[in-house]
């Protein structure tokens, strides 16, 4: 079953999903995680459909998702000890009904063999005790506090290899939704112009005036891909506001942020990437100030020294990500408050 964005789905009741799920609480390696209980029943709308994501435990790389979309719901972190990032859930199309099939009986897969040989298609056996018990892995010393299991440390294990050349993955981001012509044909010529670039040619800085221009001429973005001049080894600026979520604040230019950033584009160890670009002196409102998340790497939660911003309806668009092109995953942005303005809350000024 293929959902495409902007269908009407109704989630299913907890007992079908349960049925669904191996006793880890598991489909085909993916994790139905416990805040996921509360929307069982809602009709809700497809957001993405969620056919290839981005790996973040590993090396970056685009990897191929099955059987799968992101309706507009996020983590709340709740039940993994408060972690803050807000990651877009992963919802099995097993686990969705069309909102019009009330009764429709629950169809696991479009394939015949699970996804790993080590997988099995489908255990009666799950409750929704063993969900909870799935979220965490405890330190057997009671010395390092646990680990948690989640989609997102799960990431590569429910998912195949997708190379960036294999066309099929952008027809599909096209008839599914996800993507509209004009950021297909704009993603190309990025893409273009920045292997060219990258690829040792010494024309690397006209190749940038000339793509510059080029997007001048119907109002795009200059090229996302520059680096701050501050040396490696000297400390970057910072700055505090204190501010707060809700409060409306507007973004610094590129050329102001890229005065805040080292050699490798960090401030204070937290990279700046081409994906914030264009969000470059818009006016957004602050959803959270982020202090701890779970590193998708080890399932540890961290804290952060110098917390972050999280602002509403910014994240990555996967607009300028040569080996992940469109990925639909919307990882929200994170902020520093040296690259932000508290703004006022003016009539004629409103959050985007």
């Amino acid at each position: 079953m293929k959902f495409r964005v902007d269908d009407w789905v109704e989630v299913r009741s907890k007992e079908e999903i349960l049925r669904s799920l191996d006793k880890k609480g598991q489909l085909e390696g993916m994790p139905f995680m416990p805040q996921m209980f509360q929307h069982c029943g809602q009709r809700l709308k497809v957001y993405k459909r969620a056919h290839k994501t981005c790996d973040t435990v590993f090396p970056v790389r685009g990897r191929r998702v099955l059987d799968s979309v992101h309706l507009d719901l996020r983590c709340n972190g709740e039940a993994y000890g408060g972690c803050q990032a807000a990651c877009l859930i992963f919802w099995k199309t097993a686990w969705l009904k069309p909102a019009s099939d009330a009764g429709k009986p629950i169809v696991l897969s479009s394939r015949t063999e699970p996804l790993r040989a080590d997988l099995p298609v489908i255990s009666a056996s799950c409750t929704e005790a063993d969900v909870y018990a799935g979220i965490s892995i405890e330190d057997p010393k009671g010395v390092d506090g646990p680990r948690y299991v989640c989609q997102a440390t799960q990431l590569p294990y429910f998912t195949t290899t997708l190379h960036w050349w294999d066309i099929r993955q952008y027809l599909e981001d096209y008839t599914s939704g996800n993507a509209r012509t004009g950021q297909i044909f704009r993603g190309v010529i990025y893409a273009g112009c920045n292997n060219l670039i990258n690829a040792g040619i010494k024309l690397g800085g006209p190749l940038r005036w000339l793509y510059d221009k080029f997007q001048s001429l119907w109002g795009g973005l200059p090229y996302p891909r520059r680096s701050g001049t501050i040396p490696i080894d000297r400390p970057t600026p910072g700055g505090t506001l204190n501010l707060q979520p809700g409060e409306l604040v507007q973004i610094k230019s590129y050329k102001e942020i890229l005065a805040t950033l080292n050699t490798e584009n960090k401030n204070r160890g937290l990279y700046f990437d081409a994906e914030a670009v264009p969000y470059c002196g818009g006016v957004h409102r602050v959803r959270t100030r982020l202090s701890k998340f779970i590193d998708e790497k080890t399932g540890k939660l961290v804290t952060l020294r110098n917390p972050s911003l999280i602002l509403e309806g910014v994240w990555c668009r996967s607009r300028y990500s040569n080996c992940r092109m469109f990925c639909p995953r919307s990882i929200y942005s994170w902020w520093r408050e040296i690259w932000l303005e508290r703004v006022s809350e003016s009539p004629d000024r409103g959050s985007k």
